[in-house]
């Protein structure tokens, strides 16, 4: 096979435009700054402005929600409750027959950080956001679980007490004989592993504009819902109307997707209830803060795997045990990470025996759903790191035990042990590209010389296949046969598309499927210009999608790379019926076969007759304005919808078996790393990684696919995580914290390109954005791996983690430090602040400060009022913040152990609609320079939203605020007024809980 080339002259004439680098078509708008995102669409008069009160606990009781105090802020016109969600709209349905009631807003109980309570409509969002301020919702705390193998246990916390259980389902598979495989094996290897909740946090958040029309029309919608359009089912269905009543339209731009903006449907829901409450058009944008902590997550999964496997490293058989942590609910399309891939578990590998455990768990995190990917690298971290396991430990070289494993090329299409096709392959083809043009033989050589200097370098390999076209049916898969006959047969990847052409002979291409950036318009464009012989520039492709409008199915949308082999395809399908009828059409005009008609160079002609050729804008444009000189029969009319199914998309059989894909593309990837043993830093030398993606449409958008997937794999194994505390409260609520891989930290990888076409898909095109997301993770922690002599490694591997391997604490400080007081509680964001501070003032006119209420209520910042409720006990009404986190808190503060004028502790709680804190610090106050020098040593902890903002932010917030709070005090004891200055907003550190 040899690589197609990466760049041609899009301006030259071009026998075929499909496989060339066409420059894209749509970046001229979004470069010039005229894109249409969703934030840009113009509104209708009158149109209110949403903000969503969100829960600050993992897990509580709900015991009333007040919005008079928000009603009453100035602009704030309505206020959606639990009660109108109730009264108006039903529990979304699930994949699984539970009784587990997941709805627009929270109804009597909360399970994750961030989950709707209620929303504030207004006449702006700055007044919305007031408005949430002013809501009080009351919380009845109850114990959280976030560990998904302890969420199993028997004691943990259950979150939906009419299920009895955190796992809703528990689900097993045999393929073949795997027990008689295991017991014949002269090797068993196994590996636990656990891959992490992280995401893709595309650059713009979710986006609904959402309107009631009447009882009789509805509602319709806006939104970038990226699909699959199976969910505007279950939007209709939760908004208990038809689904023809429920007009849905997607925006011409989106900034970014990664699958997570799945989870913008039950917003659409919520804003269509709000549309409702407020009689008015509501527009709601996602914040950032709100995107990390409550929109979904990539599943976390914890596996046990384990192979039997031949003396010579070839494995009879696999046996997987996996529990998949779903957070608070299983929100539709879940559970579609472990059915997506379930059918092509083996792997590259011919392996024919196969037993699989398949848990869904639940547990207080945000509800897990469709991330880049999504399935591949919780299967392939697991079944990848296996594969080294198994070279190290039979002593054999990893290339040897891949290339014994891999499905043969005469093989394909190969039928996997769980039901895959897989449609066609090279795997032995790209282990040898590899090795001809990756530079993989330099790559050892380069290990062994590193080596032999005392450095830490390793090389890491990972295979994958890579599934594109889902099949609807394939979550089915989580019931079992009975049940899902009962409720009839789900298969199927149904594409739409629609081609015409317009009175002035322009082609104008419809697609149900909403890009984010990947070039839908240049591939489609690309596809019709070579059906038609004309130029991409000729070809309009409008991309906005609406469900009353345009042609589509369950299966619309864009996701699980189904863009190039099935919906490209079906544009190529429908090009094609119309220039079989245009070929009539002209054939009749030239009195000739429409068999001989040519389509070339912008011209139609007879074959071998190109003097006689006519534009052919001016041939296509004829029909529409003389119908009558239509050949006899033909009905009049340039436009057609074409729709597309692969036949080999069947339902899951009876032995549970089931194809899950139309197309499995293939990935090889090597990784070389360093590793500084001072830092921990792992530093990627060289990264190959070889695709076999079928037929290449367009290759500079496909290399730019796979440079972008790589960027997101490499910042799951090395720096990305969603972390929650022991409360469940949510803990990576800003880039400071959760950390996303930039320019300087991704290198360029070295991509190769081999190309077996799809003899399933209508181009042979394979789908390619998602392979690196798969591979890139377990790439990575092998080379790790290698490079340290480990068996385990968890991801993300963080400089910390990787010191950790490698055996070594943190380093003492370099300066002795306070030991801190004990722990504020348990769970939560703690947070501790050493200082000192020299103040104007004596000790003893410091302490009769604190000692005096009024004086103490000036020196707080953002003290609204200070009433003693005690001997040196007071309550306050403070309003603190973090960053973009404010609330209004009702705390409590006290003085105790008081030897004056030394020393005393300042201990604070408090409770506010956006999460709870509590703090308490010893203060030392010693003579010093005709003043006193103030030393202070605070622990406190905080939960909630406001713990979201992460760890930097706090602990800096922390000790810039305590500095100046004293200093603050200094000045009241010298005789200064003590205003409320700016940094009022970032006490909160001091110590608010409940």
């Amino acid at each position: 096979m040899t690589a197609p080339a990466t760049s041609h002259n899009s301006t030259a004439p071009a026998a075929s435009w499909v496989g060339q680098s066409v420059p894209r078509l749509e970046d001229r708008a979004v470069l010039t700054g005229r894109g249409q995102y969703g934030d840009d669409q113009p509104l209708k008069p009158g149109t209110l402005h949403a903000a969503i009160v969100r829960s600050p606990h993992a897990h509580a009781r709900i015991t009333g929600v007040d919005a008079s105090a928000a009603l009453a802020v100035p602009g704030v016109r309505a206020v959606l409750t639990p009660a109108d969600v109730a009264a108006w709209s039903k529990p979304f349905v699930v994949g699984v027959k539970q009784p587990m009631e997941q709805w627009a807003l929270a109804q009597g109980k909360v399970r994750y950080v961030g989950e709707p309570v209620a929303v504030v409509i207004a006449e702006s969002r700055y007044l919305a956001e007031d408005g949430a301020d002013r809501v009080t919702v009351g919380y009845e705390t109850l114990p959280a679980v976030v560990d998904v193998v302890q969420a199993t246990g028997a004691d943990a916390p259950v979150l939906h007490e009419q299920v009895g259980s955190n796992v809703v389902s528990d689900r097993s598979f045999r393929y073949g004989d795997p027990e008689a495989a295991f017991a014949a094996a002269p090797h068993r290897v196994s590996l636990d592993v656990r891959y992490p909740r992280n995401s893709c946090t595309p650059i713009e958040g979710g986006v609904v504009i959402a309107e009631y029309l009447s009882a009789q029309d509805g509602y319709e919608a806006s939104s970038n819902f990226m699909g699959p359009f199976t969910l505007h089912t279950v939007m209709a269905l939760a908004l208990k109307v038809a689904g023809n009543r429920l007009r849905h339209r997607t925006f011409k731009d989106s900034g970014g997707s990664f699958g997570v903006k799945q989870a913008v449907f039950p917003y659409v829901v919520l804003m269509c209830l709000a549309a409702r409450k407020a009689q008015a058009p509501v527009k709601w944008v996602e914040d950032r803060l709100e995107h990390l902590s409550a929109a979904t997550s990539a599943t976390g999964r914890a596996s046990r795997i384990e192979a039997a496997v031949q003396a010579d490293g070839r494995i009879t058989a696999l046996s997987y045990d996996q529990l998949d942590d779903v957070g608070g609910y299983l929100r539709a399309p879940e559970p579609a990470t472990f059915y997506r891939m379930h059918g092509c578990l083996t792997g590259a590998y011919d392996i024919a025996n196969l037993s699989v455990r398949n848990r869904v768990v639940l547990t207080n995190k945000t509800p897990a759903g469709l991330v880049r990917g999504f399935g591949g690298p919780q299967v392939y971290f697991a079944l990848e790191r296996l594969m080294q396991r198994i070279a190290v430990e039979l002593g054999l070289d990893p290339l040897e035990v891949y290339a014994r494993n891999f499905i043969a090329r005469e093989a394909f299409p190969y039928q996997a042990a769980a039901g895959a096709l897989i449609d066609s392959g090279d795997y032995h083809g790209a282990l040898a590209l590899v090795r001809r043009q990756g530079g993989l033989d330099a790559l050892l050589a380069r290990r062994e010389a590193a080596r032999r200097e005392g450095r830490l370098y390793g090389i890491g390999y990972a295979a994958i296949v890579e599934p594109s076209v889902s099949n609807m049916g394939y979550i089915t898969t989580v019931m079992p046969a009975q049940a899902r006959t009962k409720a009839g047969p789900k298969n199927g990847a149904i594409a739409s598309a629609t081609v015409g052409i317009d009175p002035l002979g322009g082609l104008n291409v419809v697609v149900a499927s909403s890009p984010a950036g990947q070039g839908h318009r240049t591939v489609c464009a690309q596809v019709v210009a070579d059906v038609f012989g004309l130029a991409p520039g000729q070809v309009a492709v409008n991309v906005e999608f609406d469900t009353q409008k345009d042609a589509w199915s369950v299966a619309a949308g864009n996701y699980s790379s189904r863009f190039a082999g099935a919906v490209a395809g079906t544009v190529h399908l429908a090009a094609l019926r119309l220039r079989d009828k245009l070929a009539r059409i002209a054939a009749h005009h030239f009195g000739c076969a429409a068999e001989s008609i040519r389509f070339e160079g912008g011209h139609i002609h007879p074959a071998g007759e190109p003097g006689r050729a006519t534009p052919f804008v001016r041939l296509a444009a004829s029909p529409h304005w003389a119908p009558a000189l239509l050949p006899e029969g033909m009905e009049p009319g340039l436009r057609e919808t074409a729709f597309w199914s692969a036949p080999q998309l069947a339902a899951p059989d009876e032995a549970d078996r089931v194809n899950t894909s139309a197309a499995y593309g293939f990935a090889f990837d090597v990784c070389a790393v360093e590793i500084d043993r001072d830092t921990g830093r792992v530093r990627i030398d060289r990264y190959i990684t070889t695709h076999d993606a079928g037929r290449i449409l367009n290759p500079a958008l496909v290399d730019g696919q796979i440079r972008g997937a790589f960027a997101q794999g490499l910042g799951a194994a090395l720096m990305e995580e969603f972390r929650y505390g022991e409360d469940g409260s949510f803990q990576s609520g800003t880039y400071a914290d959760y950390l996303l891989p930039t320019t300087c930290e991704v290198p360029d990888p070295v991509i190769l390109h081999m190309e077996t076409p799809s003899p399933f898909t209508p181009l042979g095109a394979k789908g390619v954005g998602e392979g690196n997301n798969m591979s890139t993770p377990p790439c990575i922690a092998n080379a790790v791996a290698d490079a340290l002599g480990v068996r385990d490694v968890t991801l993300p591997l963080t400089p910390c983690r990787v010191m950790a391997l490698l055996g070594m604490d943190d380093p003492a400080p370099s300066q002795p430090m306070a030991q801190p007081a004990a722990p504020a509680g348990k769970g939560g964001r703690a947070l501790a602040a050493q200082g000192e501070v020299l103040l104007p003032a004596t000790p003893e006119a410091v302490f009769a400060v604190l000692l005096d209420p009024q004086a103490l209520a000036k020196v707080i910042p953002g003290c609204h009022g200070l009433q003693q409720d005690g001997a040196h006990r007071y309550r306050a009404d403070v309003t603190v913040g973090v960053g973009m986190v404010k609330a209004r808190y009702a705390a409590e503060v006290a003085l105790s152990e008081l030897d004056p004028p030394r020393s005393l502790r300042l201990s604070g709680s408090g409770l506010s609609s956006v999460g709870s804190a509590r703090g308490s610090g010893l203060v030392r106050l010693e003579p010093a320079e005709g003043g006193t020098r103030l030393s202070y040593d605070y622990q406190a902890e905080v939960s909630g939203k406001v713990a979201a903002v992460g760890g930097r932010m706090l602990e800096g917030a922390a000790r810039i605020v305590l500095r100046q709070l004293f200093e603050q005090l200094g000045r009241q004891a010298a005789g200064g007024q003590a205003g409320s200055p700016p940094w009022w907003r970032l006490l909160r550190r001091l110590g608010v809980k409940r």
